[in-house]
Order: C-alpha cells, then sequence, then structure tokens
C-alpha cells in the first residue's frame, strides 16, 4: 500500500490543524505547495515566520500590531475619548472600512463563554477597565458580536463600568442576533455605528 513520505505526511498533517481545514483539503494544500515553484513555497513559509515574529498585541487596545502600539492607537487624529470594544482584531478591520468611525477600539480577545471554560478574567476586560478610568473616555461602545456570549460579555463589562462617569452605548441592531461583524457589509456597520444606543 501506497503512503507519503514522512515530510509530505507531516505537512498534511500540519495543514489539517487549520481551522476549517479537513484531511482533504490539507492533501490538496500540500500537492499545492509541491507543485509551486520553490520561490512561492518558501514565500509562505517566510510570512508565517515573520507574522509569528513580529505580529504581537499592541499594548494600549490589543489589537494586532509590529511596534509596541498598532496603527489606530499610534493616530493622533483619532478621537482618544471614544473607545469601540470588540472581541477579536478581524472586528476592527470591519468596523474600519466604512471609514465612518474616528475612535479608538478595545479587542477583547474573545467572550465570556463558561461552556467552553472562558471567563473574564482570560480576556482583556481588566485592562479595558484600567484603561476607561486612568484616560479621558467619555463614551465605550460595546461592539461585541450580537450572540448569546456576545451579549453577555456586554452586559458584564457594562456593569463593572457602571460606576463610572462614562457613556456606554452599543450597535443598532442593524446586525442581527447570531451574526458575526467580520461578515456584515460595510453599509450595516455604518449605520450599526451611527445608530448605537445606550446600553
Amino acid at each position: 500500500m501506497a503512503r507519503f513520505s514522512e515530510s509530505v505526511s507531516r505537512l498534511i498533517d500540519e495543514f489539517a490543524k487549520l481551522p476549517g481545514v479537513g484531511k482533504k483539503s490539507a492533501e490538496r494544500l500540500t500537492y499545492h505547495i509541491l507543485r509551486v515553484n520553490k520561490a512561492e513555497a518558501l514565500g509562505l513559509a517566510e510570512a508565517i515566520r515573520d507574522v509569528r515574529e513580529n505580529v504581537h498585541y499592541c499594548r494600549t487596545c490589543y489589537n494586532l500590531a509590529e511596534g509596541e502600539q498598532c496603527e489606530l492607537c499610534g493616530d493622533a487624529r483619532r478621537d482618544a475619548s471614544l473607545v469601540c470594544v470588540v472581541e477579536q482584531p478581524r472586528d476592527v478591520i470591519a468596523l474600519e472600512q466604512p471609514g465612518t468611525f474616528r475612535g479608538l477600539y478595545h479587542v477583547l480577545l474573545g467572550r465570556i463563554a463558561p461552556l467552553e471554560g472562558v471567563g473574564p478574567d482570560r480576556l482583556t476586560i481588566d485592562a479595558l477597565v484600567s484603561r476607561v478610568k486612568a484616560a479621558q473616555v467619555k463614551e465605550v461602545i460595546m461592539a461585541t458580536n450580537p450572540t448569546v456570549e456576545g451579549d453577555g460579555t456586554a452586559l458584564y463589562i457594562s456593569n463593572l463600568l457602571a460606576g463610572t462617569p462614562v457613556k456606554i452605548t452599543r450597535l443598532a441592531r442593524g446586525i442581527t442576533t447570531g451574526s458575526v461583524l467580520e461578515f456584515a457589509n460595510k453599509e450595516i456597520l455604518a449605520d450599526a455605528l451611527a445608530g448605537r444606543q445606550p446600553f
């Protein structure tokens, strides 16, 4: 019975660990790497290494960054009194696409999900509370995904900030319950930001 070589099997196994990639897709990706020229294949390996070595979380908002701060936190033209709270860095990208929001962000790096063993201590909630209390933040926009866990996370944070003078709002519900921000189109996201409501 024919078997893959050790190197090919290892690459298939590594691809199969990626989210949404099954064994057959992993085999197709491996064959693709074997077919392309060496420079293209090594370019992929180099890009993966660069991301792992150079990209980390912004010390202020926990968005992805290659320096101490991300580009948004380092932009003096942004309104630091307005902080939009999201679950993941990809949500920042989604909310930036309409080009209408001029505030800053705070990335939680997840959401409270007790059934998955994710409590508040596993997120950047404490850093958010400290940031709000230390800075001149006037409004916090809850832009967690409109799911049970996302809404629960937003409620938990709003309770922590209840004793502060900060205005707490949430995105308008043009985004349907159960959807994910990164898949919403830019018009819906722009309307959700513009029509945010008190939490």
